[in-house]
């Protein structure tokens, strides 16, 4: 892997059924926090996505600024290839930003398109 970009996982890119159906491997990640968002839940009606990952209810992150709002997940280390491939599992619901972990790190995450984000420059 040449270049690597970091990705936090919340919901089904965690499941190793999702990430082999993706990205044709499994993702070895490492536990961490997103604060500012809190959970809510989406129904997915995507064939593709429902076949993948078995379940019509996935969740989906709103961001709210409050510190003491905080999502546990996990954070992978994956090609840019394979960033457009969950790209492409993610419905358009979701929308693709940079945030900073608890941990310092930057990592691209998938959140409710439909509300604000602060961007990172």
């Amino acid at each position: 892997m040449n270049h690597s970009e970091k990705l936090f996982s919340y919901g089904t890119l965690r499941y190793e059924d999702v990430q082999l159906s993706t990205f044709g491997r499994k993702l070895e990640g490492k536990k961490d926090c997103l604060t500012g968002y809190r959970q809510s839940f989406l129904e997915i009606t995507d064939p593709s996505v429902l076949a993948a990952s078995r379940q019509a209810i996935h969740p989906i992150l709103v961001y709210t600024g409050k510190l003491e709002d905080e999502i546990i997940g996990m954070v992978f280390e994956v090609s840019l290839k394979e960033i457009e491939l969950a790209d492409k599992y993610e419905v358009a619901d979701y929308k693709r930003v940079l945030s900073m972990l608890k941990s310092g790190i930057n990592a691209w995450v998938y959140v409710d398109k439909n509300v604000a984000t602060p961007t990172m420059t």
